[in-house]
């Protein structure tokens, strides 16, 4: 298998990262949507970071649905099964995902769209739901399991992990560690593990 897209993204580096804790051998193959968009198109036309191009050559996109199929190879799941437990995971991988995907749309803005062309009212707008999700996973810390190796760790806390880095790499000006200090210790303390050290998002 290949993995494609860099891992500045939280969408590739959750993958890559999931591949590494259910066993899956795969080779990282770090192309940019922006700096090598052809190169990428080569590799997939829709252009989506990331992308997975399995062993038969079929490309997979998205990363649920890719760790969805990872999970079906490996045999295995990063999601606990027990009802109420799956629960409190899908709430905090929920939030961690809109967490990312405001931290996306803020870049997106700062960096994509000319000053005069940025909307103030929008820009307020995922600011405040960015700290919204945030204040949900800060407020689901004390529930989190704890930091006991890689090999306990599930979906949830490797996704609030990865999308807690990827915000303060991108745009630590908008929330800060005193802002949600469970979460950024939480998110410390995973980026020691030798897995977050083996697939540096920087």
């Amino acid at each position: 298998m290949q993995l494609v897209g860099m891992l500045d993204s939280p969408y590739v580096r959750r993958v890559a990262l999931s591949l590494r804790l259910l066993g899956l051998a795969f080779d990282h193959r770090s192309v940019s949507v922006f700096s090598t968009f052809e190169q990428f198109r080569a590799i997939n036309p829709v252009v989506k970071a990331p992308t997975l191009v399995c062993d038969d050559g079929t490309l997979l996109m998205d990363s649920s649905l890719i760790i969805d199929y990872a999970e079906t190879i490996a045999g295995r799941s990063l999601m606990p099964s027990a009802s109420a437990e799956r629960q409190h995971a899908l709430r905090v991988l929920g939030l961690a995902l809109a967490a990312c995907e405001k931290t996306i749309q803020i870049v997106y803005e700062r960096n994509l769209r000319p000053l005069e062309k940025q909307h103030a009212p929008w820009v307020d707008r995922v600011r405040g739901q960015l700290h919204a999700a945030y204040a949900g996973l800060e407020a689901e810390m004390p529930r989190m399991p704890s930091m006991d190796g890689e090999a306990a760790m599930g979906q949830a806390a490797l996704t609030s992990a990865v999308a807690w880095s990827f915000t303060q790499l991108m745009i630590s000006d908008v929330i800060a560690p005193a802002d949600c200090p469970l979460l950024a210790a939480f998110a410390a303390e995973a980026e020691k593990l030798p897995a977050f050290l083996a697939l540096p998002q920087a």
